[in-house]
């Protein structure tokens, strides 16, 4: 797993501790799924509504556990009251091993051809 990159096909970018995926985001949708690549974003719908944060509580909750990463280290950076986010996964938190990116990209890589 060592060396792995993100591929260009994927609306993301790393920092030195975290991958920041651009994201759009279709609420109160029938079920929570990714649609695709949506201009430079990834399309995400959600079944919760854009009303006290409750879609972008839904959104962190979704992709956690369709990476099955924890959800403390996935956060909204920016767009927290638009359908456009930018959102931070770290895979550096309290140290854990640089193996962690790599299974952090080849999991987007699965989540996103799912």
């Amino acid at each position: 797993m060592k060396g792995i990159e993100l591929p260009p096909y994927l609306p993301a970018r790393e920092t030195k501790d975290a991958i920041l995926v651009n994201i759009f985001v279709q609420p109160r949708s029938s079920r929570n799924k990714i649609s695709g690549i949506h201009g430079d974003d990834l399309k995400i719908n959600l079944t919760a509504p854009p009303v006290g944060g409750a879609a972008n509580r839904m959104c962190i909750k979704f992709f956690a556990k369709s990476l099955g990463w924890p959800k403390s280290f996935i956060e909204i950076k920016s767009g927290h009251s638009g359908r456009r986010k930018v959102l931070k996964i770290s895979y550096d938190g309290n140290n854990l091993s640089k193996n962690n990116k790599a299974r952090l990209i080849t999991r987007l890589i699965k989540f996103i051809k799912s």
